[in-house]
This record gives structure tokens, sequence and C-alpha cells, in this order.
């Protein structure tokens, strides 16, 4: 009781101290709340990201090995005149992957034709992106339906004149909605549509369905030369549950090495990728995000509390007297200190809930323009509060102390 007595008290000092000063306290409390505000946004900003960036990882899948001519990652001494000499991945390569592979759940062979014009009467979407690709392309990659269905077998292997298509397609082609059954224009070939993606929205990668149209690739055998470079043909093998993407890369690399004949000393002319190449690099720059955020963060904070220990000087020097008489009535010196320290956590902490109050004004603003949902955790919630608690016991310790070492008389005579 005697605590919770002392801690009313307090805050209504600090309240008081407010209200009397509220340009000075004002200016003191912007430093503390831009802190808090750039320590909470920039964690959930990262958290945010990484949210992103695993449906990314989901999509690609956690333990797929794409089979291509040029690495996803480079450098400045990355032999690129090596890259360009490389030979795409042919569909020879592809059967024999999938003859010859013991880790592999599935194998796909995959091609973009992008800036395409399809049309379906009155309605064109130019621009678009077709990619063609082998049966089990729904094994190598992850999405999901809103109308409709995937391939069947016999329509993969024989080709047929049918295509799945993203939903912003869907949305451009069929503003009335009954995508499903009606014939497309492409490539100068009618196509039936029989499934359309779910909506996805894009993500950190840039990879979303939304805008694709898929079709088989014997159907796009017919029409195109699926093996043309200019098409970025590739092939992705999906390893077994339970086996780890070292295993999977590991046995592919020497298939792939046996098949295209190459010596004990020669170098792979394929890249393998995989998703934690890009969440290796992302990793880093994440990293040096949260670091310069957070130190920009603290090196504010430690400027708002100078500001709040400058305050606290003055509340001391202003309420001497009544220090005096607390003591002449015999108040501990525990009490003086923790009155005035205190006093500076709640000032922090006010601080700190304004910084919070902007970080959710700011969720709210991104979400509204943007349609990203900004990952605020509760843990850098708890993060940015407690270090407004530990802020305001730096800033107040000095003040309290020197309050709490006043000698009555002198500090009544002050006065």
């Amino acid at each position: 009781m005697i605590f919770l007595k002392l801690f009313r008290e307090s805050f209504l000092f600090a309240y008081d101290a407010l209200r009397q000063n509220k340009l000075r306290t004002f200016l003191s409390l912007v430093g503390v709340t831009i802190g808090i505000f750039l320590i909470i946004f920039v964690f959930s900003a990262v958290d945010t990201l990484k949210n992103n960036l695993q449906k990314s990882v989901n999509k690609l899948g956690s333990n797929s090995i794409y089979i291509q001519k040029w690495p996803w990652v480079n450098n400045e001494d990355s032999p690129w005149w090596k890259y360009l000499q490389r030979p795409t991945p042919k569909l020879r390569e592809f059967d024999e992957l999938q003859k010859r592979s013991q880790t592999a759940l599935a194998v796909s062979y995959e091609i973009s034709i992008d800036n395409r014009i399809v049309k379906y009467q009155s309605h064109t979407v130019e621009g678009a992106q077709i990619d063609a690709t082998s049966h089990d392309h729904d094994k190598t990659w992850n999405f999901d339906f809103e109308d409709g269905r995937y391939f069947t077998e016999m329509e993969s292997r024989s080709g047929s004149p049918v295509t799945v298509i993203g939903h912003d397609i869907a949305a451009d082609l069929f503003p009335d909605g009954g995508a499903v059954g009606k014939a497309l224009k492409i490539m100068g070939r009618n196509v039936t549509v029989i499934g359309v993606f779910k909506k996805e929205g894009s993500d950190i990668l840039g990879i979303s369905d939304d805008k694709e149209i898929l079709l088989s690739l014997n159907f796009a055998k017919n029409v195109i030369d699926v093996q043309n470079a200019s098409y970025n043909p590739q092939i992705v093998v999906r390893g077994k549950n339970g086996l780890s993407d070292l295993e999977v890369e590991s046995e592919v690399r020497g298939l792939m090495r046996s098949i295209r004949r190459l010596g004990p000393n020669n170098e792979d002319n394929f890249a393998l990728n995989k998703t934690t190449i890009l969440s290796n690099q992302l990793d880093i720059v994440f990293n040096v995000l949260t670091k310069v955020g957070g130190f920009i963060g603290l090196f504010s904070i430690l400027v708002g509390g100078f500001g709040i220990a400058n305050i606290m000087f003055v509340s001391v020097k202003e309420r001497t007297n009544i220090i005096g008489i607390q003591k002449s009535l015999g108040s501990k010196n525990y009490f003086i200190l923790l009155q005035f320290l205190i006093e500076s956590i709640v000032l922090c902490v006010m601080g700190g809930l304004f910084g919070l109050g902007m970080v959710l004004a700011v969720a709210a603003l991104v979400k509204a323009g943007t349609d990203v949902q900004i990952v605020l955790d509760i843990k850098n919630i708890i993060r940015g509060i407690s270090y407004s608690i530990i802020i305001g016991m730096l800033s107040g310790i000095i003040p309290a102390y020197f309050a709490a070492k006043l000698d009555p008389v002198e500090a009544i005579r002050s006065n």
C-alpha cells in the first residue's frame, strides 16, 4: 500500500511537471518518443520482411533445387563471362533426372514467356507472363485455387489446350466472374480456362501467381521452341520429405555432372539455386537494418534521457523546500529517492507509449495504403517499453540521489 501510494504521488508529480512545463517536458519527451518509435518500428519492419520472405520460401519450397544457367547471387568477382557460355537446361537432362534421382519427390521443367497479349472477346491483357511447365509443377510449387483445378496427367501428356490463370488476369478478362470454361486467345491459339489461382498479392521476392497464365509444356511445344534460352528454361527438383536441401543438392550436382559428362577437373557449367541462398543474403540486410535502426533509436533515447534528467534536476530544485518538510516529518531517504526515480520512469514510459502509438498509426497507414500487414510482435512492444523504464531509471537516479541526500534544515531554508 505504501508503494502504491508512493507511485500515485510520483505519477501526480510527473503529471504536474508535464502540465506546468508543457514545452520543456514535450521537448524532453520527443527524444524518448522517437527513440522508442524507431526501435519498435525497425524490429517490427524486420519481422514483417522475414515473414514475407518465409511466405516466398514456402512457395518455392524449402528443399527445392533450381537448376539454372545463372546463379541467384552475384558479386564483383563473379565470372559472368563463364556463366554466359553455360548451356541452358535441356529436356533430355530433365528426363534423365526424373529416371535417376533417388532423393527427388518431383522434378519439373519450366519456362517463362514474358510480355504476351491475352484476349477474351473485347477484353485484353498486355504484358502477361505465360509459364509452361511439365505435369509435376504442382508438386514443386505451392499454390491454391480460387476456382477450378490443375491439369490432369492426360491433359499434360497430350498437350491439351487448357490453362490455369492468376486472379488478376481473371479479374481483367472476366470482370463479371465465371472464368472457368471460357476460351482465351493465347499465342494465336484458343485455350480453355480450367482453373483460377487464389489471390496472393506481391511479396518480398516479387513472386506471385496473380498475373500468371499457366500452360502445359507439351501444349507449348506445339507453338514455340521450349528449349530456347530466351525463355529462361529451368529444372526444379523437390526433395522428398525428411531430406535436407544439402542432401538433395549433393545428389543433383552429381547427376548433372554425370549427365553433362563433366570430368573431375571441370567446373560446374550450371547453377544450383535454392531458397537458403536468398534468405542468407536477406538475413545480412536484416541484421544491418536492425543494428542501424537500434543504434539510431538508442541514441535518440539517450538524448531524451538527458532531457528527462534535466527535468528531474529542475524538479528537485523547485521542490527542495517540500523535500525539507517531508524529511523533517520523518520521511526516509529511500522514500525521497523512489519518489523522484518513479517520476522519471513515469515520464519515460509516457514517451514510450507515445512512440508505441506512433508505430500503431504508421502500421495502420501502411496497411491502408499498401495492403501490407506490419507484424507488431508483443516482444517488440515489451522491448521498447523496457528500454523506456531503463532510460527512466538511468535518467532519474542521480537527481533522485541528490534529492535524498539533502539536509532537511538547509532544504527548508532554500525557499
